[in-house]
């Protein structure tokens, strides 16, 4: 079974759009976050451990970076996006990040950038420097970690911001004409398949062109580390975890790019669950739930509504 099958997935976009196989390189450029320096608060989102993501970059220049994932990819690629992922990818002078960018997008067969960031660190400043890119003809995407619609849950993990800041970020975007892709952890603390689901209708009541899916990890040095430890917190299995992953694929129109729809996480910090080790197994799991019940929009002939308020879960059905 291949994701393609059943997914309007982020190779397909990219392969339809440039006729060529294009891959992300990941870069680490030294940002920080409002919520780890102290503008926000210390300690950051009770589920983060930057390390998890970029473990072996932090002294490599953004250059060393894309030539070295330039040389891991092979030549499996000819064209790439460099991806500014760790940390808080807008939070700096808008000079400084014009710095870095340009830096990534002056280096051999680079087409765009993805940035990844908080919805409450894009400044119209920022927008304007990325619409900039996408007149030139860029490949740009804004990566907005949303995680969830619920202000309930996005105060339980520290996360620093409500909903509202979403929805501001995403429709100011929209004015400038940049994609956005709005990443939504599956899993957190007190949400079930009602909660994601809630999100995702949130999510697409607003501009959105893209989503990126991620289970719930549990990693050293996170808050959410000690919590675990202490049996206070369940990881979902990966039957669970591809189960609520194809409901929400399923409510999805097709025009939406995927751009993951699950994650790992490297063994050196991940705690659990330990399936989120190899990207295969979930992949497999959520193409057989696909398959058997609906690929990417077969839902979308039922109309749902979902009412998290009130500390509890809701749905309301109405077939059209």
């Amino acid at each position: 079974m291949q994701l393609d099958h059943y997914v309007n997935t982020f190779g397909i976009y990219l392969k339809e759009k440039y006729q060529q196989r294009i891959k992300k390189l990941t870069i680490n450029a030294a940002f920080t976050c409002p919520n780890r320096d102290g503008t926000l608060g210390r300690g950051g989102c009770t589920f983060c451990n930057v390390e998890s993501f970029n473990p072996s970059q932090n002294q490599l220049t953004i250059t060393e970076q894309l030539n070295r994932g330039k040389v891991e990819h092979g030549k499996k690629s000819a064209k790439y996006l460099a991806y500014f992922q760790a940390y808080t990818s807008t939070y700096q002078e808008v000079e400084v990040l014009r710095q870095k960018y340009q830096q990534a997008l002056t280096e051999a067969n680079i087409i765009g950038l993805c940035v990844g960031t908080r919805p409450d660190c894009v400044p119209d400043e920022v927008l304007k420097l990325l619409k900039e890119y996408v007149d030139l003809g860029f490949e740009v995407w804004l990566e907005l970690g949303l995680q969830s619609a619920s202000d309930k849950t996005l105060k339980r993990i520290n996360r620093g911001h409500q909903f509202s800041a979403y929805q501001d970020a995403v429709e100011r975007a929209a004015k400038y004409g940049i994609k956005v892709c709005s990443h939504l952890i599956i899993g957190l603390p007190g949400e079930q398949l009602d909660e994601s689901m809630y999100t995702l209708e949130q999510v697409l009541a607003h501009p959105v062109d893209g989503l990126k899916l991620h289970p719930l990890h549990i990693v050293q040095g996170s808050t959410m580390a000690k919590a675990w430890q202490a049996n206070r917190i369940e990881v979902l299995s990966m039957q669970a975890y591809a189960e609520i992953a194809g409901e929400l694929i399923r409510h999805t129109p097709k025009d939406i790019v995927f751009h993951r729809v699950s994650a790992t996480a490297h063994k050196e910090v991940l705690l659990a669950p330990q399936w989120c080790l190899l990207r295969w197994p979930s992949l497999n799991e959520i193409c057989k739930n696909l398959d058997q019940y609906g690929a990417q929009a077969a839902a979308l002939s039922d109309q749902y509504h979902y009412d998290i308020s009130n500390n509890s879960s809701t749905i309301f059905m109405a077939k059209q």
